[in-house]
């Protein structure tokens, strides 16, 4: 993920990465605690131990902070990216179901489309966001490696790349409107979307 660097200057007591971690660390306390929209600048301020223009000098409101975290969240969860083993094209089957599971079980996620859920339909109807580019960004290469060894079928890496997320957006998203109590859990939808991926992408 980009680094994130402060435009105005460092505070006494603290590096300029400290006083960043705060303010986005106490951004993420406050949406988990009582939502994204009735969470406030003043009130992230407040936990963050900063003042309100050190925050106000970088974001302009609650949006523009909010966007910043789930960025640092979504882009460094633990299970986000490529596996490290197996062919390229066991790597981008791994990497996608892992994804999709560990971003649906992250509770910033759950707590956002639990409470402020039309906060994400901009990233599902209008454009995408930087943790979906990052994602891009990796499926692209992990695609275009497979095309070299032979594991992954011939094609347009930037196309196949955006087919595969959209299709593991609805694993992300819907997966519990396809889910019952004595029918398939998210586990077994799981293991679909890495076969739905294999298949797809397989020569």
């Amino acid at each position: 993920m980009p680094s994130l660097r402060h435009s105005g200057g460092a505070t006494t007591d603290h590096s300029t990465d400290t006083v960043l971690t705060s303010v986005l660390d106490a951004a993420r306390e406050s949406i988990l605690a009582v939502g994204w929209r009735r969470s406030t600048l003043t009130d992230v301020a407040r936990r963050a131990g900063v003042s309100r223009m050190t925050i106000y000098r970088r974001w302009p409101d609650m949006g523009a902070l909010g966007r910043e975290v789930m960025t640092r969240e979504w882009t460094s969860a633990p299970g986000v990216g490529v596996e490290p083993t197996g062919t390229p094209l066991r790597q981008v089957v791994g990497a996608v179901t892992a994804t999709a599971r560990t971003l649906r079980r992250n509770e910033l996620f759950a707590k956002i489309l639990a409470v402020d859920p039309e906060l994400l339909l901009p990233y599902l109807l209008d454009r995408r966001g930087r943790t979906q580019d990052a994602l891009l960004t990796g499926l692209e290469a992990g695609i275009a490696d497979g095309q070299r060894d032979g594991s992954i079928r011939a094609g347009d890496p930037v196309l196949m790349a955006r087919a595969v997320l959209l299709a593991a957006q609805g694993f992300v998203f819907s997966a519990g409107t396809m889910t019952d109590r004595d029918g398939p859990d998210v586990d077994d939808l799981d293991a679909e979307l890495g076969a739905l991926v294999e298949r797809y992408l397989a020569p």
